[in-house]
């Protein structure tokens, strides 16, 4: 597969911090949430490396958030979400799949909270501001809805934690997985959440004065020789290691959550109501004939740029490889892949076509570790 280049348009935002990646070396963007997303730094192998066993400054401002405030701001979530969140705390982030009335997927958001009234949806690559305002219009709720002026930083990496605590003191080790709470830097007060797209610790810094963030990201560099800090991005090789799903990559609207893995984020016992609980209770009942899995493939390399067709041994379609990449850890080609019943269950095999040779395909469990 040939690679282009982005043209970059207005269409296409840039963050605050993409002259500064620029000049440090960054080789490959993707466009996430109309935005451009760094892809790789040099080798993807050698970043992930260096990802398990230090600390990376990752510019994820195309992690966008929609905020929604407002006297029905917490049905308005609700409604959105199949995650019961009738008990959710201020100060917390919530993992929160997003359902249509199809029961299908339409994002899957961190979600924070901020008030009782005020919400963050930290979205993955979908439009989700168009449809929160088309659910708020279409049930006349008391909210506003708007995309705030926030760019995440994500101090990724196990050094991340004594590179933070340089930064902002001995209390930012206190932070809980999940939780998020205000700390200064130079006057300035961020709010900071134990999170990040990767499984191997860090935090995410919710940017909102973008002056003081620029001062933040070089300040990390200025500081950051002692604990090897290198600019970094989400890793392919690591995320899917890791079994972090990709919306749009992984899944879609296409696909449920249970089909997905996600069954304990599906609360239909609970009181609550949302969009598509019905329906999800009917999938539950005649059960999920497909889900995603891993898959193991005998080669040393693969450029994936669309799903790829995996059959049995007679020809027939028995699913489908969504995302791939060539692990050094296992000497082998490891994917994440829509399987059919009765195939999605460990160590059954099917056979892909890739440049005119037919591979094995074995199944496994998610996450790879």
């Amino acid at each position: 597969m040939k690679n282009y280049s982005i043209a970059k348009s207005r269409r296409i935002r840039s963050s605050p911090y993409t002259s500064r990646i620029e000049k440090q070396g960054v080789t490959a963007y993707t466009v996430y949430n109309h935005m451009l997303l760094p892809a790789a730094f040099g080798s993807i192998e050698d970043s992930c490396e260096h990802l398990k066993s230090n600390v990376q400054i990752w510019d994820v401002a195309a992690e966008r958030q929609v905020e929604i405030i407002g006297k029905d701001a917490a049905e308005l979530v609700q409604l959105m979400t199949c995650r019961d969140l009738s008990k959710s705390k201020i100060g917390r982030c919530y993992y929160c799949p997003i359902i249509d009335d199809n029961g299908n997927l339409v994002n899957d958001p961190v979600i924070l909270k901020l008030a009782e009234n005020r919400w963050w949806i930290s979205i993955a690559d979908s439009d989700v501001i168009f449809f929160a305002k088309g659910l708020a219009s279409g049930n006349n709720f008391d909210v506003k809805i708007f995309e705030p002026n926030v760019d995440i930083i994500a101090v990724q990496g196990p050094k991340s934690f004594d590179l933070m605590e340089k930064v902002f003191g001995k209390k930012i080790k206190e932070l809980k997985f999940f939780g998020f709470d205000f700390y200064e830097f130079k006057g300035v007060k961020h709010l900071i959440a134990r999170s990040g797209w990767s499984k191997q610790g860090g935090f995410e810094i919710y940017v909102e004065n973008t002056q003081s963030g620029l001062d933040l990201y070089d300040y990390f560099f200025e500081i950051g020789a002692e604990f090897n800090l290198k600019p970094g991005c989400p890793n392919l090789i690591e995320r899917i290691e890791s079994g972090l799903l990709s919306y749009g990559n992984d899944f879609d609207n296409n696909d449920n959550p249970f089909e997905c893995g996600f069954e304990k984020y599906v609360n239909l016992e609970s009181s609550v109501y949302f969009l598509g609980k019905e329906k999800l209770k009917q999938i539950l009942k005649d059960g999920i004939k497909r889900k995603l899995m891993g898959v193991h493939i005998d080669i040393d390399k693969i450029n994936l740029d669309k799903s790829l067709s995996i059959q049995d041994d007679t020809g027939n379609f028995i699913g489908e490889l969504r995302s791939a990449c060539y692990s050094p850890h296992f000497k082998k080609v490891i994917g994440i892949a829509m399987i059919n019943e009765p195939y999605c269950k460990p160590s059954k095999t099917g056979i892909l076509q890739i440049d005119g040779n037919s591979l094995v395909v074995k199944v496994c469990d998610l996450p790879f570790i």
